[in-house]
Formats: C-alpha cells, structure tokens, sequence
C-alpha cells in the first residue's frame, strides 16, 4: 500500500490510460470498419445498381423503393461517422439493421450466414462506439476506470 502512494499519480495512471488509448484506437478501427460497410451498402443501394436490382424481389421489395432505403442508412451510417453525433447514428442504424434482420427471418434466410449477419454488425458498431467514447462506458454497469 505505501508503494502505491508513493508512486506519482501519473505512474498510477500510466496503465489506464494506455489501455485507454489502445481501446479508443481498436475502436475507431472497429467504427471505421463498420462505416466502409454500411457506406458501401448504402451508395450501392442509392445507385441501384444490377445486384441490388435483382436481389430487391428476392427481399419482397420493389427494385424502386431501394434508393429510399439507401439514402436511409447513407444518413444513419453519416450521423454515426461524425463524433458529435455517433450515439444517435447507432441507435438509428440500430433500428435500420432491425429491420434488416426482420427482413431475411421472414423470408427464411439461413440463420446465422444471412439473419443474424446485421445482429453482428450492431454488435461491431455499439463495441466501436463504446471502446472509442469513454463517456458512454460511463453508463455500463461493469464501466471501466479510464
């Protein structure tokens, strides 16, 4: 105990805010890594191009109502890129990607290849957002001491 004390604070910190740097970086990884994803989705989906055209029935949307659905997630995906508002991006793109899962559980998709798939991208997206902003660590139960 007395070697803690006599220890300058900046010593005490040093590992903390290592693996805090560490955690801000893997996330901005993580986040960077979501948004190249989703971005790319969306342009697709905006420029509606032959892929996407012939995969919309498949879906059981019209091949038209993909731009709006694009545009959509190109706002989402860009309300999460931009720090000031990321929280609000990922919980719209939370409920975008809902939808998403809804859409291949009703039409029976295989399960853990094309169902879950924008479950794990929600997952990538909040563990980006929590390792990058340690604010909204704060609100965890289990919170780190950054």
């Amino acid at each position: 105990m007395e070697t803690t004390l006599a220890r300058p604070a900046l010593a005490r910190n040093a590992p903390a805010a290592a693996s805090g740097r560490a955690a801000r970086i893997t996330g901005r990884i993580l986040s960077g890594l979501c948004i190249a994803f989703l971005g790319m989705d969306a342009i697709v989906k905006v420029l509606l191009i032959e892929p996407v055209r012939a995969a919309a029935p498949q879906l059981g949307y019209q091949p038209e109502t993909m731009v709006p659905i694009g545009i959509t997630l190109l706002v989402c995906t860009l309300l999460y890129a931009a720090p000031r508002t990321a929280v609000l991006g990922a919980i719209l793109l939370t409920g975008y990607l809902g939808g998403a899962v809804a859409t291949h559980v009703r039409i029976l998709n295989p399960l853990f290849t094309h169902a879950l798939f924008p479950l794990y991208l929600g997952a990538f997206v909040w563990g980006g957002l929590l390792l990058r902003d340690a604010r909204l660590r704060a609100f965890l139960p289990w919170r780190s001491r950054d």
